[in-house]
């Protein structure tokens, strides 16, 4: 589902040059759930912006079920994300001045499908349907992350990406959200990466891998590096 060879980024600050990703390779099949982590700058949100297509690489290529992301044109890009690929964000970024809902259908409007039933139908699967016309000030944390999920998956997307989606949730609502995600991707048989912090919830995965200097391990339970 996911090919990524070779790739490289770097950023300057000042004088110097800081390379975050070195050369990683990394080969992901449909309907994996996948957990990414290692130490805070060690360049984990950077790969999966990469990953996603919202930044890219200076050197290598990412191929999602078979198309090669940075070979297309800007709008034929964003209309193969949209399509494609869903994206959880840490922070929610829900718009304040929409309901629940009409955060959920954006994706869909972006893409010319503006659907309401649509919308309706992820925010039942998240357990919020009740919440749908709440802005996001009226909801907790908790829901506000289900909204993003909701968001997220409206479009059945191949692969949802997930950065630190349990980061700013107690640990009731990060086993929930985590549960969620894991049920979803099941169901669906939609590839799944997650950046988290937390080595208890890491290790509910298919795999583990851990990132460090730039490059990628993979390791199994308990540590052990393949």
């Amino acid at each position: 589902m996911i090919e990524a060879t070779n790739l490289h980024r770097s950023y300057r600050i000042g004088p110097k040059s800081i390379e975050v990703l070195h050369g990683v390779d990394l080969h992901l099949k449909k309907g994996e759930s996948v957990f990414l982590c290692g130490p805070s700058g060690a360049g984990k949100t950077t790969l999966l912006y990469t990953l996603a297509g919202l930044e890219k690489p200076q050197q290598g290529s990412v191929v999602i079920a078979g198309t090669d992301l940075y070979a297309l044109g800007g709008r034929k890009q964003a209309a193969f994300r949209n399509r494609h690929v869903g994206y959880i964000f840490q922070n929610y970024l829900l718009l304040p001045e929409l309901t629940a809902l009409e955060n959920v259908m954006v994706p869909g409007a972006i893409g010319g499908v503006d659907s309401r039933e649509r919308g309706l139908q992820a925010l039942e699967r998240v357990g919020l349907a009740q919440r749908a016309e709440h802005l996001p000030a009226e909801l907790s944390g908790g829901e506000q992350q289900r909204v993003a999920i909701a968001r997220a998956i409206s479009g059945k997307p191949s692969v949802l990406f997930a950065d630190e989606p349990t980061g700013n949730l107690d640990t009731r609502n990060s086993e929930e959200v985590m549960g969620l995600l894991l049920d979803l991707a099941r169901e669906n048989e939609t590839t799944l990466v997650v950046v988290t912090h937390n080595p208890a919830l890491s290790q509910r995965g298919d795999r583990t891998l851990w990132m460090c200097d730039g490059k990628l391990e993979e390791r199994l339970p308990g540590g052990a590096v393949i």
